[in-house]
Order: C-alpha cells, then structure tokens, then sequence
C-alpha cells in the first residue's frame, strides 16, 4: 500500500468546471472573481471585509504592513507555529519577541504574552494552532490594556469556532492559507479578514505594489492614469484560484466535521494507550483539526521521537511533525540571537510531538490503520 499523507487537497468536478469557466473568460487576473471570493470568504467567517493574497505569509506580511510595523518595532509572535508567522514581521524589519506554548493546547500562552509586552510592543499574533481557536477574550484583554492591535494566524483553524463565534471574526486581523493542505485550497493562496474598511483598503494597495487604482479598475474608467503611493508589493491572487475557492468554499462545513469526526476516532482509540497523549481540546472550541497532534510520553517508551517517527513510516503512515520551534531555526538564532532555553514547554513538546494523518478524503480503513500503526509502534516500544 502507498504512504497515506497528513493531508491533502480534494478537488472537485465543480471545482474543476469553475476554472475552466474562468479560462475560457476574459479576465484570468485582478478580475471579478477576486471581489466575489472575498465577499462569499467575508461572509463566511462573519466579518465585514476580506483581502486575497498570494498565500498564506503574504496575508501576514499585508497585516504587518496594515498595522504600520516598522525598524524598531517588537511583535509578540508564539514560538510554536510555522516559520512565515515571524518572518512577516522581520519583511516589516520589525523584531519578533517569541512567546512560549501552553503545554496541553500548543497555543500561546497568554500569561507570558503580557510579561512579553515592553514600550516597544506594537502588537501580539496568536496562532490557532493546529486549528485550536486561541482564548481570544483573554487575548483581548491584555491587548485593549495596552492599545495593541491583536491579529490571528488562523491559517489552519478555517471552518472553527471559539464560544460560538467564527474564526475570522475574532480579532483585529485575520489570516488565512489556501496551500493544498489546508481546509481549502486555490493551490497557493491567502486571505486576511476584518472590519476595519482602512486596513482593507491599505492591503489591497499592498498587494498591487502600493498602485492606487488595478487595471480592471482602469479599463472600467477608461483611464490609464496610476500612481505608486508606497513600497508594495505583487501578492495578487488570481481569478483562476478564486474561482476554485469560491466552490472549496461551500464544503468547508461538511469537510470539518468529518475531520471532527476522524479525531474523535483518534481520541477513543488513544486514550487506551499508556504512551499517546492528545493535545486538550477547550470545550468553548470548536477545533478545525488541520492537525491531529499527539505528544509522546517518552517515559513510557524506549525510542525517542525520531525513532517513533521512522517506524511509523514504516508502516506507511505519513506522519509529520509540527513544528520545529522558530527560535531554533539557524536563522533566528543567528539575526535574533534567540537560543535553546527561550520557551522551555515549546522546545520540551517539540521532543515528543508527532502529526497523524487527517483530511476530509480519509475513509475508515485510513483511520484504522493509522490507530493500528500507531498502536502496534507504542507497544513495540513499550517500557
């Protein structure tokens, strides 16, 4: 049998006829089809506006840009997420100030967030991780105490909620990733959500190079005339992809509870066993599950992580592992000076931490023999 993956794209009879529709028309790029998506994404998640981007780190760096960070500037940013979430800020030559992880949920910790906040914090990032809405009323606090701007990295929680209300509309700023292993995909693709009609507009500048007017625009008035009005850059998301994620769209509340329904699968299954700990789940949440993530309790076994990992791939089962820390990357450790010891529970978690497979085209044969796998690997290593 092949590698079952963590996850992957489904794409659709109708996803495929409303590309070819848009090929077969006169606008492939800066067409309808972007207003549409972002209205229908808009709409979706409850907020009033929504900007398409290139993807997922372009949406950061558009809300960086929106929220005027600049050489100086510090932004608390979990240390617990992918690699983009902080170089957004470094685009802006802002400086990252990483935050460490609770270590039931992986989210960042919110009573380090306000030690974390110095004269120079000029706004705090939460990520959803693995698609667990953060505590965005704790979150809130700390932020309108001292008049920052909150933005969510919830590229993996699309379709999720926290105490009823949809990720997206959770605060001051949104960012979402359309990369084929996501909830929905454009290929590549992103999109930041708000109410604030300013900072819409401002990214929508941002990502035509700062150009007040796109040429659909011009062609509708007739006119030619632009100017550059700041340093922008190209993050325009074409109408093909829109296209595709206006009809990946429409399946995101089907496809989340089957991923739902996949982990409580897992959650059953492993509560039995001695070695697997999943991440807690907060009852005011209801999770996305882009990821399945289990820590391993290494004093329950006689392999470590890599080990664990090797063999579960053995067994064709394509795990993953989520994430290195970012300030353990030679980058950061290099231009930030961040070293081993910063964020104790991330760098003690990211030891034992392994992604199962999980994505809305598993059948129960793949979740069986993911629990099997995993199964059989835990008691071969058992203390």
């Amino acid at each position: 049998s092949s590698l079952l993956p963590y996850s992957r794209q489904i794409v659709s009879e109708e996803d495929i006829s409303a590309v070819t529709e848009v090929l077969a028309s006169d606008w492939l790029t800066t067409g309808p089809k972007i207003e549409e998506f972002e209205k229908s994404f808009a709409s979706f998640v409850d907020a009033k506006e929504a900007v398409a981007v290139s993807n997922g780190t372009a949406a950061l760096h558009a809300g960086m840009y929106a929220l005027n960070i600049s050489k100086g500037d510090e932004v608390i940013v979990p240390t617990m997420t992918f690699a983009g979430t902080a170089n957004a800020v470094l685009f802006q030559e802002g400086t990252p100030v990483f935050v460490d992880s609770d270590p039931e949920t992986l989210l960042i910790d919110p009573s380090k967030v306000e030690s974390a906040i110095t004269k120079n914090t000029k706004a705090i990032v939460a990520v959803d991780y693995a698609g667990h809405s953060c505590d965005y009323d704790v979150l809130k606090i700390i932020a309108e105490k001292h008049q920052l701007p909150l933005l969510a990295d919830a590229c993996h929680a699309l379709g999720g909620s926290f105490k009823g209300k949809s990720v997206g509309s959770l605060a001051d700023l949104s960012t979402f990733s359309f990369h084929p292993v996501k909830p929905i995909t454009t290929g590549e693709g992103g999109m930041i959500t708000t109410d604030d009609a300013g900072l819409a507009q401002k990214m929508r500048q941002f990502r035509n190079h700062c150009i007040t007017t796109d040429h659909r625009e011009r062609q509708e008035q007739g006119s030619w005339f632009y100017e550059q009005v700041d340093l922008g850059y190209n993050y325009r998301l074409t109408d093909l992809q829109c296209a595709l994620g206006q009809t990946q769209l429409k399946n995101v509340p089907e496809r989340t509870k089957s991923r739902q329904a996949i982990a409580a699968k897992y959650d059953q299954a492993f509560a039995k066993l001695n070695a697997v700990q999943p991440l807690s789940v907060s009852d005011d949440v209801s999770h996305a599950y882009h990821l399945y993530v289990i820590q391993l309790k290494l004093d329950q076994l006689t392999a470590d992580r890599s080990q664990i990992f090797k063999a579960l791939r053995a067994e064709n089962i394509g795990v993953n592992v989520h994430y290195i820390p970012v300030h353990l990357h030679p980058f950061d450790r290099e231009e930030l000076k961040t070293a081993p010891g910063l964020c104790p529970e991330a760098e003690k978690a990211y030891e034992r931490i392994i992604s199962l497979p999980i994505f809305a085209g598993m059948d129960d044969q793949d979740v069986s023999d993911v629990i099997e796998a995993v199964t059989k690997v835990c008691q071969a290593y058992a203390v």
